[in-house]
């Protein structure tokens, strides 16, 4: 394994919504993350896609959605990511629960996991999400998003995802040709069908963790699932020193795609689910100015010259407002 063949992490996690309003008020207001990028689904461009993310949509902190309007209700199951985690600062917990109880988040019992105190919840559209409280170095990369929630205790990018798989050992294997190492295993807690949940670790401070457990249950793709998950690489050498050890392990990455604010490869791994490689630049700034994120409608490339007929497809929507919250409130 070479440094072009280990990924620091996640990238982004993208998932499936249903009414696109609820999607932005309760990703802006009730957790507190920047809309950085309001766009379309490039593969059906009369579909928003939303990209919730840090102060200045910094890799490893973007959660993005599909609103699918008319979808059915999804099913978490094998071959899926069944719970995305955030990270936290610690004594934030108590924090988000009051949160959650204003708002009304249905939220699960805190458990121990790894040493860690993980809070449980879904959104509005079920899907299972989680904060675990961690320390927050001080050269951290993240920048904290503070118009709805204080800075100390804001959401600060990702801290893993859980994948649900019916044989995992192929899909670990693959994940450490990724450049994830295996860092302990553990009885499972909580909603998890398995037994034990091994976790996997790369060396970036974001999004580093992979957990992985056994389940034969299946599922179904929709609303409140997640529809694929992003690691980094964050240069096209490195992404495609990666793109040919994934090939090596018998499967089949596609091309390189233009995305707009990165370039991407994609691929089912072992277990069905959809994995994709992303890199650092151009980024989220490179169509809009930072203070300007997630202002307008941005349609990349061949779309700008069909706006009328996009905006016209797509429901309006507001982005919640609110005055900065200062860290002592």
């Amino acid at each position: 394994m070479t440094d072009d063949t280990q990924t620091p992490g996640i990238h982004h996690v993208t998932c499936i919504a249903g009414d696109p309003q609820r999607n932005l008020d309760f990703w802006v207001e009730t957790l507190g993350l920047r809309l950085v990028k309001r766009s379309i689904n490039q593969d059906d461009p009369e579909t928003y896609h939303f990209f919730f993310a840090d102060a200045e949509g910094t890799p490893g902190t973007s959660m993005t959605f599909f609103p699918w309007e008319s979808m059915r209700q999804g099913k978490v199951g094998s071959g899926q990511v069944s719970r995305t985690a955030f990270r936290v600062p610690e004594g934030s917990l108590d924090f988000w629960e009051d949160r959650f109880d204003e708002y009304g988040v249905e939220y699960d019992d805190r458990v121990e996991r790894f040493g860690e105190t993980v809070l449980p919840f879904e959104d509005p559209d079920g899907l299972p999400v989680e904060l675990v409280a961690v320390e927050i170095p001080e050269d951290d990369p993240t920048v904290p998003w503070t118009e709805w929630v204080p800075e100390d205790v804001a959401i600060r990018g990702f801290h893993s995802v859980t994948l649900w798989l019916a044989d995992p050992d192929p899909s670990m294997e693959l994940l450490e040709t990724m450049g994830f190492e295996r860092v302990g295993t553990e009885q499972a807690q909580g909603d998890t069908p398995g037994d034990e949940r091994t976790r996997l670790a790369a060396e970036g401070p974001v999004g580093k963790y992979v957990d992985v457990l056994p389940t034969i249950g299946g599922g179904r793709q929709g609303t409140g699932t997640v529809h694929h998950v992003a690691f980094q690489t964050p240069t096209d050498a490195e992404q495609e020193a990666m793109r040919d050890a994934v090939q090596s392990k018998g499967l089949r990455p596609t091309a390189q795609i233009d995305r707009h604010w990165f370039r991407s490869v994609y691929f089912r791994e072992h277990g069905g689910v959809l994995f994709e490689l992303a890199t650092s630049d151009p980024g989220y700034t490179s169509d809009e100015p930072l203070d300007e994120l997630g202002e307008r409608l941005v349609l990349p490339g061949k779309f700008e010259g069909r706006r009328d007929e996009i905006e016209s497809a797509l429901t309006d929507v507001t982005v919640p407002r609110a005055e900065t919250v200062d860290a002592d409130d």
